[in-house]
């Protein structure tokens, strides 16, 4: 009986996570992503390659839009599965694809709208991907595992989640395959945090696998220093402040909002930056914060401390959350320099577009890339310094300062991924890269290989293999 590995997304790419294995008549989905690079986004809407109501479970390593986003999609379809995951990334998925399948309606109805204004005809419907009724069906299937606790799926398969270092509730599964009197284990990434970051606790370090798909996001660079994350920030906010000007972060809701409030909570403590208001302008990013403050038990020593000494860091002096749409708009009326955290995290969606209209092209105003931007998104074009962007189908000058931090990283870089793969006491029969651009990919296999001698590649999408 065979043991075969079916890459469906996240191959030669970053987004779009979704593994078939198969093994003894069962089929088990690790991960059903949604694409976010612009030129693959028509595979969201492109028939599963695989039927549906033929997988018996899915594992969801964690709650990001491109490990989790496509499961409403899957449903709608025919998946009527168990969705196997942490009782926090179960928690924050829930949000997070209600959130993403209000986004789809909404973008439906503006396109609609904005076409009948046009006279255009557009090549494809204006409809959903998915629908909020979607979206809250599908959550009726999740089923919380917790940490280190071996969950049985299917004939011979069982799972066991460990904690990946990289959001809430994210994890790495280990996944044991019983075939022909053998087991054979296989160890499936996710995405890898850093080590000695706030909030969250470190990677677990496997000794033992047989195969391992390792994320590769980062795999041809090394972070900066994290230690002067605070002092980049600070003169961000000090010189943007003393223009005059707004500070528009682009956050994803999950982790990365949590953490930029952690960071100016750590220099309004110590007196760094003045005490600007703060606008949390994202519905989900507030739900997600109040899922971070009944976790307690999965923050790191440094988080506990920190509350310990200071109560939340998710709550201090002229921090607002902003939940309704008014309440978003007053934003755009307030007088004197600001600091506005909205998503989406790379600009494809969400409020942070109505910010960005509005500040993009004020010379005074910053505009802060805190995360990860994939190919063709609109934040990789902020980045990559384009001088127009077009914004809700206008065109608007970029004039702001562009500003980026790197530290803020929730995924481990090379020198990370090479330092959790090496925790391995004996050589794997094969690794697979994953979750990393094309030359990324390239770069990373080569390095692993010279470093370890190691059987690595990088598969590409609709790649299946026997695992021996």
């Amino acid at each position: 009986m065979d043991i075969r590995l079916k890459f469906l997304g996240a191959a030669q790419n970053v987004t779009g996570s979704r593994y078939l294995l198969q093994a003894d008549g069962t089929k088990v989905l690790i991960d059903c992503g949604l694409y976010q690079e612009r030129h693959m986004r028509q595979r969201n809407w492109d028939p599963f390659p695989e039927s549906p109501e033929s997988i018996d479970a899915i594992l969801l390593t964690h709650a990001h839009l491109d490990h989790c986003g496509w499961l409403p999609k899957l449903f709608a379809e025919g998946f009527h599965g168990r969705i196997y995951a942490t009782p926090a990334t179960a928690e924050i998925a829930k949000i997070v694809l209600l959130d993403s399948a209000h986004i789809q309606e909404e973008d439906a109805f503006y396109k609609r709208k904005r076409h009948q204004k046009e006279g255009r005809r557009p090549p494809h419907p204006e409809v959903p991907l998915y629908t909020q009724d979607d979206a809250q069906a599908c959550s009726n299937l999740f089923s919380t595992v917790g940490y280190k606790k071996p969950q049985q799926i299917g004939n011979g398969i069982r799972a066991t989640f460990h904690n990946a270092g990289h959001i809430l509730g994210a994890s790495m599964i280990k996944v044991e395959v019983g075939v022909n009197g053998q087991t054979r284990t296989i160890i499936f990434s996710g995405d890898i945090g850093q080590w000695d970051v706030p909030i969250l606790r470190d990677p677990t370090i496997f000794e033992q696998a047989d195969y391992v798909l390792t994320e590769s996001t980062y795999g041809d660079r090394l972070h900066p220093d994290t230690d002067n994350i605070k002092e980049l920030l600070a003169e961000v906010v000090n010189t943007t402040h003393a223009k005059g000007g707004n500070i528009v972060i682009p956050s994803f809701a999950l982790e990365r909002s949590q953490e930029v409030l952690y960071r100016l909570n750590e220099l309004l403590l110590e007196k760094k930056i003045p005490q600007l208001p703060v606008f949390m302008d994202s519905p989900m990013a507030i739900n997600v914060t109040e899922v971070f403050q009944k976790h307690s038990e999965l923050f790191d020593e440094e988080m506990v401390e920190f509350m310990r000494n200071h109560e939340s860091p998710f709550d201090f002096p002229g921090l607002t959350m902003t939940r309704s749409t008014s309440e978003s708009k007053q934003i755009q009326h307030h007088k004197g320099p600001c600091i506005i955290i909205a998503g989406s995290g790379m600009c494809t969606g969400g409020r942070v577009k109505h910010h960005l209209v509005s500040n993009i092209s004020r010379p005074q105003s910053t505009v802060l890339i805190v995360g990860y931007q994939a190919v063709g998104t609109l934040g990789r074009l902020i980045v990559e310094g384009v001088k127009e962007v077009r914004i809700h189908g206008q065109r608007y000058a970029v004039e702001a300062r562009i500003a980026q931090i790197q530290g803020f990283s929730a995924h481990a870089d090379r020198d990370g991924l090479l330092k959790w793969l090496t925790g391995l006491k004996a050589a794997p029969r094969h690794v697979f890269a994953v979750h990393g651009e094309s030359e990324t990919l390239a770069s990373f296999t080569s390095f692993l290989k010279d470093k370890t001698g190691w059987s690595v590649s990088a598969p590409n999408y609709l790649d299946e293999v026997v695992l021996d």
